[in-house]
């Protein structure tokens, strides 16, 4: 998306079959398939043109609201990194992920890499000008791993050189009305110049910064705030309010109002400070908690006499969608639809990191305020898309197709 708001066109890959059904509604180019399998023995259908990575390894094993399994083989896999560089066999490599019980979704984290050793050792093809990678911070050292390697271009590498930087970005710093930490590695070929680190547009987001029940939107900026941000972080309220007033908006926001004015708190379907039992809470006039999958769990009271009368509302898909910076009418599809939302980058962060890597530039404003609304995708094109994806079912991901779904517009 992110890339299609700065004028890149581009192919997604995309093993679940409801997110292909957003793509397919949205326009979006993809193919419904394992990026291994696609690597493995499809690679020569994706089009010798595409000369940028980009993509964000399943991320619930590394989460701190996972289990944690991936946060334990960081170390592992940092070895298998170096191993898949170092030209060892990766029959073997595959056969010992398996044999030390490394988490299949971990191990994809080694897949971007394989990506690029096989553009490298394919003939008639050339090494990606431009990689860009997004996890959870915990894998930010996994990232460093990376872009050593990348600056060094050794081994399988064979001289192929990168220009690499990592960072952590806080993503409300970049206008998304939501609190949630990414680790982002941006990785260029020589002669485009340094990479220089992502200019913050909004001041981070204190949570204990003065009386838990103030209304941080009236706070003064504190003296911790990133030089050269000029604007306070947004709002809840004020995104949500924003979306309600563009045309044909199925955002409502008539039902969270009180004496003219957006005003609701949320309680988290997680618990907090390690207590299942204490879920955490914000108010309206903050950011978002992180949207995760279970986004459409978490309760929103209107007051605290609603609160205590457990009587409380539920953000929709749209809502939920706009909290992550997705356009107001993005058409999202098929079953699943909190899910995708949860898994998604920001739109918003996205195209501040893909202008950073591409244009070496930040968007522009005209290019950020078209963000908020996803044009009109006739049913034509979502057919041919997904004829182009998955008109050979027997190349999609094993059993996905046993349902059969039509196209299915956006939630309410």
């Amino acid at each position: 998306m992110a890339a299609h708001f700065l004028g890149f066109k581009s192919i997604g890959i995309e093993l679940d079959r409801n997110a292909c059904e957003t793509r397919y509604a949205a326009g979006l180019p993809t193919i419904h398939a394992d990026v291994s399998v696609m690597r493995e023995t499809r690679f020569d259908e994706i089009p010798k043109s595409v000369d940028v990575l980009a993509g964000g390894p399943p991320c619930q094993s590394f989460s701190v609201a996972g289990s944690g399994a991936g946060r334990r083989a960081l170390d592992t896999v940092k070895g298998f990194i170096h191993r898949l560089v170092e030209g060892e066999d990766e029959t073997k490599i595959d056969n010992d992920l398996h044999a030390q019980g490394v988490d299949p979704r971990t191990a994809l984290v080694l897949e971007p890499l394989r990506w690029l050793l096989k553009a490298i050792e394919t003939e008639g093809r050339d090494p990606y000008q431009v990689i860009v990678l997004e996890q959870v911070p915990a894998v930010l050292d996994l990232w460093e791993v990376y872009a050593k390697l990348l600056r060094g271009g050794e081994g399988r590498l064979n001289g192929v050189k990168y220009e690499a930087e990592c960072w952590e970005l806080k993503t409300e710093q970049f206008g998304v009305p939501q609190t949630r930490t990414r680790a982002v590695l941006v990785a260029r070929r020589p002669g485009h110049g340094a990479i220089k680190p992502l200019e913050a547009t909004h001041m981070p987001f204190d949570l204990h910064r003065g009386k838990r029940n103030a209304v941080q939107a009236d706070m003064l900026p504190t003296d911790s705030a990133t030089p050269g941000a000029k604007q306070r972080w947004l709002s809840m309220a004020e995104a949500l309010d924003a979306a309600s007033e563009l045309k044909d908006s199925r955002v409502d926001v008539a039902r969270f109002r009180t004496e003219g004015r957006t005003k609701f708190f949320v309680v988290s379907n997680y618990g907090s400070g390690g207590n299942p039992k204490n879920r955490g809470q914000r108010l309206s006039s903050e950011p978002a908690f992180t949207v995760t999958g279970k986004v459409s769990r978490n309760k929103v009271y209107k007051s605290i006499a609603d609160y205590e009368a457990e009587k409380y509302d539920r953000f929709k898909i749209c809502e939920s969608g706009v909290l992550q910076t997705f356009p107001h009418n993005f058409p999202w599809s098929g079953n699943d639809q909190a899910q995708q939302v949860g898994n998604a980058v920001p739109p918003r962060l996205g195209m501040h990191v893909l202008s950073t890597a591409l244009r070496g530039n930040t968007p522009s404003d005209d290019e950020l305020t078209a963000a908020t609304t996803w044009p009109t995708i006739p049913e034509i094109t979502t057919d041919e898309l997904r004829v182009i994806g998955c008109g050979d079912q027997s190349q999609c991901p094993k059993d996905s197709h046993k349902v059969t779904r039509s196209r299915r517009k956006s939630a309410p």
